[in-house]
């Protein structure tokens, strides 16, 4: 069997090495026919480094490594053109200072291993003179290939001055490029974030953005139909281990976990450094999810908390998710550029576009749940979990209290710098809790009466629940605090009564719970219940 080719970005090495080789070579077959400057955006390790090095090593002519694959046996002739590659994640970016000499370091390197020899400048004209001086010297245009275009302002989005200083120097580097049109042959540009409305492409606005494109949903990633092909050995030979015999099917616990993303919400691609990370491992776990998750995303959910709640059945159109403002972060678009969203369905209302978005499998809802509610709570991963089981059981025993208790010594943890006087704090974190145990939580579920909080259903319960937060002073005295808790209480109760939130569920023969939360600050929580009822 072919080796897994975990971690590894090098086409070269991957076919030299006896690795799996997923063909994407009609895709860059089709690229190079039909124009000339592209731009992709996909989420971290989803094999856009592996494509430009398959891109570079067909455009450079090397077509004896490509035996076997679309491209080898089409009408491409595998001319010969000189390559330059820029990956902008090893470049320094702490500062604009710091970028900037990266970047002239980087492409004076470059003009080095070509025998070139470059007089000093600031980087856009440096780069500008090595790609003339390429073209002078093999009399063929030159092959641009920049990744992860976006990482020096990504890195620094905890430091809004710096990266919008990174941000102009990139926009002065790559608005060179349209300039150069006739020195180049081919332009293709990758990367997380898509700041196509910003300035940093507003020179080199003939980019064709092919990330939503249908032709194109399969460029990155192992399509759902592909892994049979290429993995169905490796499938075979694990589901003769012991640690496998509780699957029915490797193969669908495969997709359960690691399946599930899409760009124009019918393609279905696997998230491919989770799918070799298993098949090396031999595990089920969140390998892509803990490879690293942007700071700056936890920070935006930690300011907004509302938003969070508001990710569920979430429809946007493509000009929403092509948003990225440095200054006015949007969290939907963020999680859908940055992988934690994925297309469900695309929707057609006349000519405009808009999709429905989800989390895209198991890997995603469950880790990203449990790193929203340890930082929210400033508890390590093991502290919170070990609430989760507890709060799971008492769920579906139907024993509120003892969760009440659970989530009493939860709330009691968040350090005093970290907790925030707002409702949709304490909501966030209960949703995420939910989430992460699998159950089925409407978050703001829409019913005849209204919007409520939160419903949970089990096959013999429903929980319908509201959530309600009263500010109180510290040193309030015990009688005024339980004033407090129950006006808010039975208001939450009241509202649930007044506004028929239980009418959705009479049909259902379910045991119907009502409950009401009151957040009186960090260390103080009540539950209330109506009585039990079954429709």
């Amino acid at each position: 069997m072919k080796k897994m080719p975990l971690g590894i970005q090098s086409f070269r090495k991957i076919v030299e090495g006896n690795y799996v080789y997923v063909d994407k070579t009609q895709y860059i077959y089709s690229l190079i026919n039909n124009g000339s400057y592209y731009f992709l955006s996909r989420p971290r390790r989803f094999g856009k480094s592996l494509l430009l090095d398959t891109m570079a090593e067909a455009m450079s002519g090397n077509k004896e490594l490509f035996k076997g694959l679309f491209i080898y046996d089409s009408d491409y002739g595998f001319e010969k053109h000189p390559v330059l590659r820029l990956d902008m994640s090893n470049i320094a970016n702490e500062t604009p200072e710091i970028l900037k000499d990266s970047i002239a370091s980087e492409v004076m390197v470059r003009a080095e291993d070509d025998g070139l020899d470059l007089s000093g400048g600031v980087p856009s004209d440096l780069f500008k003179k090595l790609i003339r001086a390429l073209y002078k010297k093999y009399n063929k245009g030159v092959v641009v290939l920049i990744d992860e275009y976006d990482k020096p302002i990504l890195d620094q989005l905890t430091n809004i001055k710096i990266a919008e200083a990174n941000r102009q120097v990139l926009g002065g580097v790559y608005g060179v490029l349209k300039s150069l049109d006739p020195f180049l042959k081919l332009t293709f540009i990758t990367g997380v974030s898509k700041f196509t409305k910003t300035s940093i492409f507003s020179e080199l606005n003939n980019l064709l953005d092919i990330t939503m494109t249908e032709e194109y949903s399969n460029i990155c990633g192992v399509a759902v139909e592909d892994l049979g092909e290429y993995f169905g050995a490796h499938i075979e030979d694990l589901a003769k281990h012991d640690s496998f015999k509780h699957c029915d099917s490797i193969h669908d616990e495969i997709l359960a976990w690691y399946d599930g993303y899409s760009w124009d919400g019918a393609t279905r691609v696997i998230n491919p450094f989770s799918l070799l990370s298993f098949f090396e491992q031999e595990r089920f776990s969140s390998f892509w999810f803990s490879s690293g998750t942007p700071k700056f995303l936890v920070s935006l959910i930690k300011t907004k908390p509302a938003s969070f709640l508001a990710l569920k059945n979430l429809e946007l159109s493509e000009r929403s998710l092509d948003s990225f403002d440095i200054h006015k972060m949007s969290l939907a678009p963020l999680l859908f550029q940055t992988g934690y969203l994925t297309v469900d369905k695309k929707r057609h209302q006349g000519v405009i576009e808009s999709y429905l978005l989800k989390m895209p499998n198991l890997e995603v809802r469950e880790a990203f749940n449990l790193n929203i509610a340890a930082d929210f709570t400033g508890n390590d991963d093991n502290f919170t979990e070990t609430a989760y089981w507890q709060m799971k059981e008492s769920l579906r025993t139907g024993d509120l209290q003892n969760m009440l208790a659970t989530l009493r010594s939860l709330f009691a943890s968040i350090p005093y710098e970290l907790h925030i006087s707002k409702e949709a704090y304490y909501h966030s974190i209960f949703y995420a809790i939910i989430n992460l145990l699998g159950f089925s939580i409407d978050a703001e579920a829409s019913v005849s009466g209204g919007r409520v909080d939160a419903v949970l259903e089990f096959e013999d319960k429903v929980y319908i629940m509201e959530f309600k937060y009263v500010d109180c002073a510290p040193g309030t005295p015990e009688s005024d605090k339980r004033k407090l808790f129950d006006k808010a209480l039975q208001e939450g109760l009241n509202q649930i009564e007044s506004r028929g939130y239980a009418k959705k569920y009479a049909a259902s023969g379910k045991e119907i719970i009502k409950a009401a939360f009151a957040f009186l600050g960090r260390d103080d929580i009540e539950l209330k219940l109506a009585a039990p009822t079954t429709q």
